[in-house]
């Protein structure tokens, strides 16, 4: 779910970035007076939980493969706008270090996972929840299904706005310059896997998290909706010392991280994730065929996608670092790596809010 680079042209870009940039503007703004505070530790480890789970890719049909994102739990417990920002760092971090998505289709990965998947699932959520108790049994189901309608809202932006670059950019022969697959073989390839183990995972993950908080940090749950009406933005009731309070989650997600080799063990690559060499190399055009209706993907890479595909090289492609030779300690190594430049990017968001607050007229 991923775009990378070259599959989305440069007016799709710009205009997914254009709308993210307006969620953020309101998601930092809804959250600026708590990031100096309690909500820090909090963001900082669910961002870093969407980074991790999102590095377990399972086998789809089609011999693709596809993975959870980790967006039901996000809106869950930080609310629709904080899980906009955490989410979307992580696909930053993502992005930028491991080359995992785009740098020009930032906006539109953000827009599809971080923004629509939270609105989707908090709204779900509340619904189905109403005015049941924190620990009511009623809350789980709720969450898983909050988890599967996310990841899947998500995955179907991600096919329209694939879908929708053959019909809108062409070269004068009618070739395609970005995305080659239309609407008819997009929506199905990108929905069929996960409407079934994509969103299977997002709802067992999101709804078995929501349980184990009930009894371990239900406090972490205070501010989720009692209602569909309940306030968006409702800060969390979190203990005076945020950092406690999460140590327990933070070792879980440390003991997870360990765990992501496993995510190595399915073959194939995501639906339109493909690389230029990639989509030149026979073994892997079969498996495009086979993934794409039967129908085979150009006999040369689209000039638009090939020329935007090497604008920007990771340092760690693939969640790889070039000094280590073992692709298990890499994966893991990646995985640390990926938690800490979080924390990190958390760290200072914070300072340059509470600097900015520090200074604004009548502020004390």
């Amino acid at each position: 779910m991923h775009i990378p680079d070259g599959y989305l042209s440069p007016a799709t870009c710009a205009v997914t970035y254009a709308a993210a940039m307006a969620f953020w503007a309101v998601a930092f703004r809804r959250v600026e007076r708590l990031m100096h505070t309690r909500l820090v530790p909090l963001l900082a480890l669910v961002s870093a939980f969407c980074f991790v789970i999102m590095m377990f890719n399972l086998p789809l049909p089609g011999g693709t493969t596809g993975h959870a994102v980790g967006v039901g739990i996000a809106a869950i417990v930080l609310g629709p706008w904080a899980s906009m920002i955490a989410v979307s760092v992580a696909l930053l971090i993502q992005a930028v270090f491991f080359g995992d998505g785009g740098i020009t289709t930032f906006g539109a990965n953000c827009f599809n996972m971080a923004i629509a998947g939270s609105l989707v699932a908090y709204g779900t959520y509340a619904v189905l929840s109403g005015r049941s108790a924190v620990g009511s049994p009623r809350r789980v189901v709720a969450a898983g299904l909050a988890g599967y309608l996310a990841i899947n809202a998500a995955a179907l932006l991600a096919a329209i706005e694939f879908g929708v670059q053959p019909m809108l950019f062409h070269d004068a022969t009618g070739a395609p310059l970005y995305a080659p697959y239309p609407l008819s073989i997009a929506i199905p390839a990108m929905l069929i896997g996960h409407l079934s183990f994509a969103g299977l995972a997002e709802l067992v993950i999101t709804g078995g998290l929501v349980a184990y908080l009930q009894k371990a940090n239900p406090e972490l749950l205070q501010g989720s909706p009692s209602g569909a009406a309940a306030a968006a933005s409702r800060p969390l009731q979190l203990a005076a010392n945020p950092w406690n309070a999460t140590r327990k989650l933070w070792l879980g997600l440390a003991g997870l991280m360990i765990l992501t080799p496993l995510g190595l063990l399915a073959a194939g690559i995501g639906w339109g994730e493909w690389s230029v060499a990639e989509l030149k190399d026979p073994a892997t055009r079969e498996q495009i065929l086979h993934a794409s209706g039967n129908v085979a993907p150009p006999e040369t890479a689209p000039h638009g996608l090939e020329r935007l595909s090497g604008l920007w090289t990771a340092p760690f492609p693939d969640y790889m670092p070039g000094f280590l030779h073992s692709e298990t300690i890499g994966y893991i190594l990646s995985a640390i790596m990926g938690a800490g430049l979080i924390l990190l990017a958390f760290l200072v968001i914070s300072a340059v809010m509470s600097r900015r607050h520090a200074i604004e007229p009548g502020a004390r």
